[in-house]
């Protein structure tokens, strides 16, 4: 008989929908990452680097537990800040429980009070779990000077500290986030790791790729299209990809593409390595770089590109 990844689940067997939420580069697509044991959100020391709402599916005896992965909250400064926000508060209304994410070694600032207030409006109906993320790269007194100073800043149900690179408390977290789900079935098939459409998921390993050693004020200006994916005629093992990576300006364009377009050779090789694995199979993979003026202010571009 086929196993189609449905299987009949124990009566207390848990399921729903939990998100991450924090300012920007707090930790939560690495944390996103570990919990589902692969990559599915694209992670980068540039903050602000994850631009949807990217679901991840834990599967577990007890429980499955999706978590939705979401942009940083932030004070925004252009249109397509506004609309990152307005998916993370949009996410916030569809979960069952949300996980506030403070990375360990940054003080507990502005930016993290505005989101301790803005989430005080929904933790009514909503319980919210205090996250102390990178554990491993400070002192074990300065995490629990942490989770004190958190625990000030609002009314939480739980508090966890972790760290999704050293794999400490991983599991905990997910327990914790398990623990605040209700009863249920399972909303996917074992197997299924995300609900995102390939094509997203290539175009968001294509824009990590060139985040990499990039200055500081190309993160939020390069946006990528995959324009076409599909199989090699007579191959069944290559798939060929081309791609349109879109940036603001002129001088931006040449820093993504390097000396003689170098930049850009390294950018395919990298991201043409994790999309192969993402897809099973070898890829063929056609970069374009092409300056759309302006695109994070204007509503026609905003929407061409997907937001």
């Amino acid at each position: 008989m086929e196993d189609t990844g449905w299987r009949e689940t124990p009566a207390d067997h848990r399921s729903g929908f939990a998100c991450f939420v924090g300012r920007p580069n707090a930790g939560k697509s690495t944390l996103t990452n570990a919990l589902v044991g692969t990559k599915i959100a694209i992670t980068s020391n540039k903050p602000q680097t994850t631009r949807h709402a990217v679901r991840g599916i834990v599967h577990r005896d007890d429980a499955q537990l999706i978590i939705v992965d979401t942009p940083g909250l932030h004070r925004p400064r252009t249109l397509l800040g506004e609309r990152l926000n307005d998916v993370v508060r949009a996410t916030w209304s569809e979960v069952d429980v949300i996980g506030f994410c403070v990375p360990a070694g940054e003080k507990i600032g502005p930016g993290d009070k505005y989101i301790a207030a803005e989430l005080a409006k929904v933790a009514r109906r909503t319980p919210v779990v205090g996250i102390v993320t990178k554990t491993d790269l400070v002192k074990p007194e300065v995490v629990a000077e942490q989770l004190l100073e958190l625990q000030q800043v609002m009314e939480l149900t739980d508090l966890v500290p972790v760290s999704a690179t050293g794999d400490y408390q991983v599991d905990t977290v997910a327990d914790v986030l398990v623990s605040q789900l209700p009863e249920g079935p399972q909303l996917y098939p074992d197997g299924d790791l995300t609900d995102e459409p390939e094509q997203r998921l290539v175009a968001e390993l294509i824009r990590e790729a060139a985040l990499e050693d990039v200055r500081d004020e190309l993160p939020h200006s390069i946006a990528v299209t995959v324009e076409e994916m599909i199989p090699r005629e007579g191959r069944d093992d290559m798939v060929d990809i081309y791609a349109h990576l879109f940036v603001e300006r002129p001088s931006q364009k040449a820093i993504v593409l390097g000396h003689k377009g170098s930049r850009l050779k390294q950018v395919g090789a990298t991201a043409r390595k994790h999309i192969e694995a993402l897809l099973g199979s070898k890829v063929y993979l056609d970069l374009h770089v092409k300056v759309a003026k302006e695109w994070q202010r204007d509503p026609k571009q905003l929407g061409r590109l997907g937001f």
